[in-house]
């Protein structure tokens, strides 16, 4: 792979063994496993059920900072439809009980890669820094509550409180290229369940019941009009709806229908005001509908904003360009993250990145942010049962990418 070939860990051969067994949020057991081994072998004292499955490895190494990387472990339930010699054949339970497939469709299995790559490098070239390096191997990003069991589970008081966080994000900006932003970085994020009641009966006679599908089809509608027709132009929101189960049969009127909200705000006012909307619209369509039951409104999953401290981004920045063919600003990205739980908890400043990780040649030669934008459209994204990241320069530039970072943080010695 280039950078590590005379270190410890084969980058390429970790990230496809990775990416072949993928584990939901919470079961990352193989996953830690792995990440405890590859530290212990690069010199790191590991403590491995932190926060459930989180692995924390810690490397001193003299007087200096204590500079925190962090990468998350977890997969989703996506079918993988890559065709790769590597691609995720895996199967889960949830704990919900639905048997699901299992994919690295966001790129986690990127992040564990060259973190286990980075920190393999910097104990190498022990002698050229002074302090300590705290790696931290999240479990459950997916579902927003990694980073918060792990501060729950005493990740500040055990290990000690950081001068900064660091961290990335792979996605589909051309490989070589990074993306980092000053401030807000990446919004806020609610999960919603909704449960729609409606009065089940035959196909045959609608008169004799009140339908929650036709109900769940107005609802969904109508929550689209929030951005568009309730928000400025200058304000930033996403409502989605990812999840909508009803009936069994065809002939069968059901009497529940069910549906997931996903909400990306920037902003704790737009944020109030979306959520507000989305409750007077679905208890505005039961009463229309004159549902039997007031519908049942239940909110799962929060991610708070990430804010990249400024300062701590522009003392970064430097590091990055030094190791990145480009690095850009990419604008506020309507995704989310809960690495900036860790940084809060520790009242220390967050800096976190976008890793290009898609091929160069899809790009068509596109340099500006805007034109680079434009391809991306047309490119299997994050989530995407046809996500892949390019494992050559993403991996090295991946590691290359967090080394730099942790260097410019760390003491000389």
């Amino acid at each position: 792979m280039g950078l590590l070939t005379d270190h410890a860990v084969d980058l390429a051969a970790v990230y496809t063994d990775l990416h072949a067994n993928p584990e939901l949020g919470f079961h990352e057991t193989r996953t830690a496993a792995l990440v405890a081994a590859q530290l212990s072998a690069s010199g790191f004292e590991v403590t491995t059920g932190v926060g459930v499955t989180g692995v924390v490895g810690l490397l001193r190494n003299g007087d200096g900072p204590l500079v925190l990387l962090r990468a998350d472990m977890d997969a989703l339930p996506v079918e993988e439809r890559t065709g790769l010699a590597y691609a995720s054949v895996a199967r889960a339970v949830t704990d919900s009980g639905m048997d699901v497939p299992v994919m690295h469709a966001c790129g986690h299995d990127v992040h564990v890669t060259c973190l286990l790559g980075a920190c393999a490098a910097l104990s190498a070239d022990s002698p050229s820094w002074s302090g300590t390096l705290i790696a931290v191997f999240q479990p459950a990003e997916e579902l927003g509550a990694g980073a918060q069991a792990m501060v729950d589970d005493g990740l500040v008081e055990r290990f000690g409180r950081p001068a900064v966080v660091l961290g990335q994000h792979v996605a589909p900006l051309p490989a070589g290229i990074i993306g980092l932003r000053h401030g807000a970085a990446f919004a806020a994020a609610d999960t919603l369940s909704i449960v729609l009641h409606g009065r089940g009966g035959h196909g045959s006679r609608p008169e004799a019941s009140v339908d929650p599908v036709v109900m769940a089809a107005a609802t969904v509608t109508r929550l689209q009009t929030i951005v568009s027709r309730e928000l400025a132009g200058s304000d930033t929101a996403v409502v989605t709806v990812g999840s909508l189960h009803a009936g069994t049969a065809a002939n069968i009127i059901p009497d529940r229908a069910e549906l997931q909200l996903s909400i990306r705000t920037t902003g704790a006012d737009v944020r109030t005001r979306v959520l507000a909307a989305v409750e007077r619209i679905v208890r505005g369509e039961a009463v229309a509908a004159g549902a039997p039951r007031d519908p049942e409104i239940t909110m799962g999953a929060s991610f708070p904003a990430v804010v990249n401290d400024p300062d701590a981004a522009r003392f970064t920045q430097p590091a990055l360009e030094s190791v990145a063919r480009m690095v850009v600003d990419p604008g506020l990205v309507t995704g989310s993250e809960d690495v900036g739980v860790l940084a809060t908890a520790a009242g220390a400043p967050c800096v976190f990145w976008i890793l290009g990780g898609a091929d160069p040649a899809d790009f068509g030669g596109a340099t500006t942010v805007e034109e680079i934008a434009a391809k991306m459209v047309d490119l299997p994204s994050n989530h995407s049962p046809m996500y892949a990241p390019q494992v050559v320069p993403t991996l090295d530039m991946g590691t290359a990418a967090l080394v730099a970072a942790a260097r410019r943080w760390l003491g000389q010695s």
